[in-house]
């Protein structure tokens, strides 16, 4: 089969469209010919040496696909050869086939094509744990998203206003995105690169501060996101790119009742990433079945240009998803 490959770790130019053998499934898993995949950061990660994957999983980049089950292991029972589903899966993606644990795929909604269907599982599913499930978001006041232009904040900004449409929603993003931010359904936006967002956050939220803060960025935002967190808040913390250390008053955490969670999904034990995906699938996808939520797709390119889809996620410049196709 056809697969992108590393040479080696570093830049996009090192993925090269290469010719691998294709894997048999497992007892609990399918064989799915992948009809799309996508682009995520942690992908971006991986490819410069930083992010491997989980021992077990397959090397190749990618973690989420919607294809057409090819075969099936033993101990399946869901799924048959020939059914629509989408999948997460600890790597693998950007290849003709691949492996998905049965415990971790969904039916593809008739209703939402592949292309759509590609872009669920990273972005919508990571949303929905860290705002939902572990920051308990629904039926509180406000929320604070980073980087509205990216995958998980698109998707987040759409589960606040079909979950939680009492949620005060406020997001930061550069200059060039904060209209199409607002489209989503963001009730303020802050321009971070001309704005402080602690000092917005205190005017918005009348010095009450919001009560979950969903941060990619890490060391480079912590003291402000602390700033911002009202009494009783929790700082979701989901990625690093501003860096790994830094200062925290530890007194003022305490006094204010605040949290800090560290959140990953792609490193959760098998079976509680299962347990994830049911509860998603049960709440969030009969959304995508009815059009409530539809996946925003900013770019297109075939599997052999994934390099270039590389580049564009790493130029910041793309809004919403980026879509590889794989086969038509």
């Amino acid at each position: 089969m056809k697969a992108i490959t590393l040479r080696d770790f570093g830049g996009p130019e090192m993925m090269q469209f290469s010719t691998v053998d294709t894997p048999s499934p497992g007892d609990d898993q399918l064989l799915v010919k992948v009809v799309n995949t996508s682009v995520n950061r942690p992908d971006v990660i991986q490819r410069m040496g930083n992010y491997p994957p989980p021992p077990g999983d397959s090397e190749i980049l990618g973690l989420e696909i919607a294809g057409v089950v090819e075969s099936v292991g033993a101990n399946t029972t869901r799924f048959k050869p020939g059914d629509r589903v989408v999948a997460l899966v600890g790597g693998g993606g950007y290849a003709e086939y691949a492996l998905a644990l049965e415990a971790h795929t969904m039916a593809i909604p008739e209703t939402v094509s592949f292309e759509q269907a590609a872009c669920i599982c990273e972005t919508y599913i990571t949303a929905y744990l860290n705002l939902f499930m572990l920051g308990e978001l629904q039926g509180r006041k406000s929320v604070l998203i980073h980087g509205g232009g990216g995958g998980v904040a698109t998707a987040a900004i759409q589960l606040c206003k079909a979950l939680s449409a009492e949620t005060e929603v406020i997001v930061t993003a550069s200059s060039t995105k904060l209209d199409r931010v607002r489209d989503q359904g963001a009730d303020h936006v802050i321009d971070y690169r001309e704005q402080s967002f602690a000092d917005e956050i205190r005017r918005i939220t009348e010095k009450r501060g919001v009560d979950v803060i969903l941060d990619h960025i890490g060391a480079q935002y912590l003291e402000a996101n602390m700033k911002s967190l009202a009494l009783a808040g929790t700082l979701m913390l989901i990625g690093v790119m501003g860096g790994i250390k830094a200062e925290l008053n530890l007194a003022m955490m305490m006094v204010k009742r605040q949290r800090i969670i560290g959140s990953v999904l792609r490193s959760r034990p098998l079976m509680e990433k299962a347990a994830i995906i049911d509860e998603f699938e049960l709440t969030v996808m009969p959304l995508f079945a009815a059009g409530t939520i539809e996946p925003l797709i900013s770019a297109r390119f075939p599997l052999q240009d994934a390099a270039a889809a590389h580049q564009m996620m790493e130029q910041g410049g793309h809004f919403g998803k980026i879509i590889l196709t794989v086969q038509d």
